[in-house]
């Protein structure tokens, strides 16, 4: 475990410092001369202008989201009472950049997060307080805000995050620790980083100093422009051990762009819910590599569906992008124009087809099902007369006493998994009692003898394993691949 991940203006908790040790080594010849670029101080002096300091300040308030009461000044009870009420705000300070002279300012969200009052603190000593959040986005954590400056501001410009390479030399400039305008260099460690912080992750990784209030500001590359937004880091102990992460300017201008159009996101959306391809489903699915997004449902009238888009299918490329693994899906359909007719490659049954797919809007404020009334538990049911017992699962086909027994709905269908053997395959790969098997290998089974069919032909086509559609008793659809043994 690399130690604890947060964000740059986050409080972590520091686990202390044991000991401090120096090690001195001379290294002989001029091959370590050369330690990086001569000098970024002609890049620096032309950026830092831009990069500002934000600070913000939130009332404390009570339970009911109501300011606390303040005693008023002169009271006879002041000074007592100050003894017990503490501060009447939290502050915090983060980074931005300015992207329009006008007063377009980009941060993280979680640098203006729950803010009364936020303002903008330039390195020449002005202060404008933020007249308007334009807009702000918890998926990738960007915030776009709005100052009216007295003069024009100066103003950095976006790069191309996709052209970095691992190596290449950047510069961070922000506010760490709160002590105002501060460069740090260092390189892009790696590309492409999932740190499971939300649905598009695709951060840039540096090893440039990021610490505590460098959150939102800019990573720069050496040509002086945003190829990211510094957003997190990994830390056991709160400070930059040189494992920092920014979002790329990629993601960034597209929803900046959006922010400062309509004030939200609108990302694209397709109607399917996918799932990783491992080596098992690949194989299953007679493919050579374990590559592309498999689709375990597909949305009824959504744009997958009208497209001819089916259950089992893997997804390969889109719109002209090839899909290497599941997580790309995601962000390739959100970054697609709506209304935009894409290029979609599936394998379907070992061969390559193409669809059309007209790009519909991702709705992002989906309500969460309210729970219904409580039931009295079902009664035990008797095991079903016919069942068939293969892979360490006995399935049944779906009686009421069953659809009771286990809460399935009404629409379920295929053979219920009325018991399992805890040393056999089925249970080894998260198959449990309720579970219901809907396809084997793409085909519906409704009945225990369809189900052992199935699974029959697989063996004797000499796979390594069947793949099963399983429904869990939510409705909650996903492919598993399980071996299939002698």
């Amino acid at each position: 475990m690399l130690g604890r991940l947060g964000f740059a203006t986050g409080r972590m908790v520091t686990r202390g410092v044991l000991g401090l040790g120096l090690a001195f080594a001379v290294f002989p010849g001029p091959a370590f001369a050369q330690q990086g670029p001569q000098s970024v101080a002609p890049v620096a002096e032309k950026l830092l202008d831009a990069v500002v300091n934000i600070s913000t300040t939130q009332a404390f308030k009570d339970p009911k989201g109501e300011p606390l009461p303040k005693v008023p000044e002169g009271s006879p009870f002041e000074d007592f009472f100050k003894d017990f009420e503490g501060p009447s705000q939290a502050s915090s300070l983060g980074s931005g950049f300015v992207i329009d002279p006008s007063g377009l300012i980009v941060t993280n969200n979680h640098v203006i997060a729950d803010a009364d009052e936020i303002v903008v603190n330039f390195p020449d000593g002005t202060k404008l307080k933020v007249e308007k959040v334009l807009g702000r986005d918890t998926k990738t954590d960007l915030a776009l805000l709005k100052v009216t400056p007295t003069k024009p501001l100066k103003a950095v410009a976006f790069g191309d995050s996709a052209k970095m390479r691992v190596g290449d030399w950047v510069m961070a400039i922000g506010n760490p620790f709160g002590l105002g305008g501060t460069v740090t260099v260092g390189i892009i460690s790696a590309v492409k980083r999932d740190i499971n912080a939300g649905p598009y992750d695709d951060f840039l990784q540096t090893d440039a100093a990021i610490n505590k209030g460098n959150s939102g500001g800019p990573l720069f590359n050496m040509d002086g422009e945003v190829i990211g937004v510094n957003t997190a880091i990994i830390s056991p102990t709160g400070g930059s051990i040189g494992i920092g992460f920014a979002v790329p300017s990629q993601t960034v201008v597209s929803v900046v762009d959006q922010l400062k159009q309509f004030g939200e996101t609108r990302r694209g959306w397709i109607g399917v819910s996918i799932q990783s391809v491992s080596e098992e489903i690949a194989e299953s699915l007679g493919m050579t590599g374990s590559k592309g997004a498999l689709v375990s449902s597909v949305a009824p009238d959504g744009p997958a569906a009208k497209a001819g888009l089916k259950t089992g299918d893997v997804i390969i490329t889109f719109d002209g992008q090839e899909v290497t693994e599941m997580r790309v899906l995601p962000r390739i359909v959100a970054q697609t124009p709506i209304g935009k007719s894409a290029d979609v490659g599936v394998m379907r049954n070992g061969k390559l087809e193409t669809f059309k797919i007209v790009i519909d809007r991702l709705n992002e404020t989906e309500n969460a099902a309210q729970a219904g009334a409580e039931e009295e538990p079902a009664p035990e049911a008797e095991m079903p007369a016919e069942t068939a017992v293969l892979l360490g699962l006995t399935v049944a086909a779906i009686t009421p006493e069953l659809r009771k027994k286990y809460g399935l709905s009404e629409a379920a269908a295929g053979v219920v998994v009325v018991d399992t053997d805890p040393k056999g395959v089925g249970a080894a790969k998260g198959i449990v009692a309720g579970d219901i098997v809907v396809e084997v290998t793409n085909e519906k089974v409704a009945t225990p003898e369809e189900f052992a069919t199935r699974v029959a032909a697989v063996k004797e086509a000499n796979r390594k394993s069947v793949l099963l559609l399983i429904s869990d008793a939510k409705g909650e659809i996903r492919f598993v691949a399980v071996p299939v043994g002698e």
